[in-house]
């Protein structure tokens, strides 16, 4: 992980059971003698972010709905370290202003990036009940209510128009894509990582949380990433920098030919979580 990510030691479940008690019904010792807690049991990661978010950035209320994505908070916050690492190369001062891309009912990449270098930050989604609990996340912690502003996307074929404002100027857009080209990619995906934790076909829908538009799109991550570059171009005065996490590297020569051929300045940020890979394109004009 990035070397600021807090999260590069151990979690420590008495803290985080001080900070939210109910967090301790799901966790146990492992065959190891180590702490953990079942990461395929939905409510048992949500409790973990719930201790996380309260233990180590200040917020005192955080829920999403039934079924909707539970991100996992280290690897987004390396996204979000990362970022402001570009930033300071380009000595980028405060304040700093961000627009996540499918911000998702998690409203998870806006907190973290208010919380931990008091960016102000927007966040837009297709979703109408994402964007409604977006902005209860944000309205139930007064800590940040002045610094995250959740916006609809109402148009399904735009990205940025619509969002972004006449004059409104940001200094980066972020994005965690959908990855899957269909729905039916996306329960294969996820039967993939339940056998790989060990578990049951039958317990599919209880595990990784995520509503179709937060998992899948048609031409998956891919053409997404095609559309939000192409799209990017009209923002280029409106806009510093523009990233996307990147899941899958065979992507990537595509989009970097993309970029190429729109004249805009290019570069990819490895990221790496235990077994996880990953990678952050970073483009300009």
């Amino acid at each position: 992980m990035h070397p600021k990510n807090l999260h590069n030691t151990p979690y420590q479940f008495k803290e985080l059971i001080e900070k939210y008690p109910d967090l301790e019904a799901f966790v146990f010792t492992n065959k190891y003698g180590n702490k953990t807690i079942d990461f395929a049991n939905q409510p048992a990661v949500i409790a973990l972010n719930k201790a996380l978010l309260k233990l180590h950035y200040n917020i005192s209320s955080w829920s999403i709905p039934e079924n909707y994505l539970s991100a996992p908070i280290p690897g987004r916050v390396d996204y979000i370290h990362y970022i402001a690492d570009v930033l300071a190369k380009e000595n980028i001062q405060q304040p700093i202003k961000g627009l996540d891309i499918g911000v998702g009912a998690n409203c998870i990449y806006p907190i973290l990036g208010s919380q931990i270098y008091n960016w102000q930050m927007v966040g837009s989604d297709i979703n109408e009940t994402a964007v409604a609990s977006a902005k209860h996340n944000v309205v139930t912690n007064s800590n940040l209510v002045d610094k995250i502003d959740i916006r609809h996307q109402k148009n399904n074929a735009h990205i940025f128009s619509g969002i972004i404002k006449p004059n409104e100027k940001f200094h980066f857009t972020m994005c965690n894509p959908p990855f899957h080209a269909s729905e039916e990619e996306a329960t294969k995906g996820t039967l993939r990582k339940l056998k790989n934790l060990g578990k049951r076909k039958n317990e599919l829908e209880l595990n990784f949380g995520g509503m179709a538009n937060e998992l899948w799109c048609n031409g998956g991550e891919a053409l997404f990433l095609k559309r939000l570059i192409k799209e990017s171009v009209l923002f280029k005065n409106e806009v510093t920098f523009f990233t996307s996490l990147v899941s899958k590297s065979e992507n990537l020569p595509k989009l970097e030919k993309q970029l190429t051929k729109l004249k805009a300045t290019h570069f990819t940020i490895p990221m790496e979580q235990g077994n996880k890979k990953s990678r952050i394109l970073v483009w300009r004009f």
